[in-house]
């Protein structure tokens, strides 16, 4: 098919343009520097520069195109509400699907979307879902959580380094899922009639709390984790003071987001019903201990070189 994929160059985009490619589909994808996304062309995706707050640069993406995998939302770094980068930008992008006959759609939901209206991403999700569920598209919900790569700088990488490791609210069980596996079941989708007009939980074979995650970086690291847990109050204050400033609102409003992830109800789902609707191997799914003692391989590893390259260095200084 000829896929346009939105939100390319992030985190779970560019695997999902990955697999769309391996898959055999034709690829765009709608960057909003191309400059930053010389990679994808590389890999064989077609670029066109557009954004979300454009209309007629999305007519533009659009020309020619079969299927939408929408997997963009608004960066921390982004100035404004993430109501005028998301929302609006949602709306955009079906309008402009409308006008160019592109029913096929695929959406990245959050799970729970509709439990936490009061948090404003969870609540952009929420809504959005029910905009395609209202309207005549060829829909795929795709409903996950939080991802495996975010454990690398929140907790992985301080672990390693000796440093402290920040937790906040009530320990929540989460069900992690790696990017790749996330993408397999986007691009699963455009090939399966069974996923359409549907949501689907897309989520980790198990909820690991923060303690377990810091307790398995330990075991593989062999380091002793400095945690310290954050009270929510905290977080509340920082986010009504960040709420008075016009650049920090939306630093506010993902503060907001700590209710999700630190409220204590597990993250998690069923998963038998969306393996089988979409033709997937729970077994191929990452395994949390096999992605950690993986990462800690590699990293260890290269450290353990540099040192001999630097033993060799110090050696060639050496009279004699």
């Amino acid at each position: 098919m000829q896929v346009l994929v939105i939100g390319g160059t992030g985190t779970l985009g560019r695997q999902i343009a990955r697999q769309a490619l391996d898959a055999g589909h034709q690829v765009r994808c709608m960057v909003r520097s191309p400059r930053k996304a010389a990679f994808l062309q590389e890999w064989g995706c077609e670029l066109t520069r557009g954004d979300l707050l454009e209309p007629d640069s999305l007519d533009y993406a659009l020309e020619g195109q079969e299927a939408v995998i929408d997997a963009a939302t608004a960066r921390a770094t982004d100035p404004g509400s993430v109501y005028d980068t998301d929302w609006t930008g949602k709306l955009n992008l079906l309008n402009a699907c409308e006008r160019a006959g592109v029913k096929r759609f695929v959406f990245l939901s959050l799970l729970g979307a509709e439990k936490h209206r009061d948090v404003p991403l969870m609540d952009i999700k929420h809504c959005t879902e029910q905009a395609l569920i209202d309207s005549d598209f060829d829909y795929t919900i795709l409903r996950g959580v939080a991802f495996m790569q975010g454990l690398i700088s929140q907790i992985a990488i301080p672990v390693l380094e000796s440093q402290t490791v920040w937790v906040s609210g009530t320990p929540t069980p989460i069900a992690y899922m790696n990017t790749q596996d996330l993408a397999r079941f986007a691009v699963a989708a455009l090939s399966r009639a069974e996923t359409s007009r549907k949501a689907f939980p897309v989520v980790g074979n198990r909820a690991w709390s923060t303690g377990e995650i810091t307790q398995m970086c330990e075991k593989y690291t062999s380091k002793s984790a400095r945690v310290i847990r954050v009270q929510p109050f905290l977080l509340r204050l920082m986010q009504s003071i960040s709420a008075f400033f016009e650049p920090s609102v939306n630093v506010a409003e993902r503060l907001a987001f700590d209710k999700v992830m630190g409220g204590g109800e597990p993250l998690s789902a069923p998963m038998e019903e969306s393996y089988a609707a979409f033709g997937l191997d729970p077994a191929e799914t990452t395994d949390m201990e096999a992605y950690l003692k993986e990462y800690y391989d590699t990293i260890l590893k290269r450290l353990r070189d540099m040192e001999a390259d630097l033993d060799k260095d110090a050696k060639k200084k050496l009279p004699f």
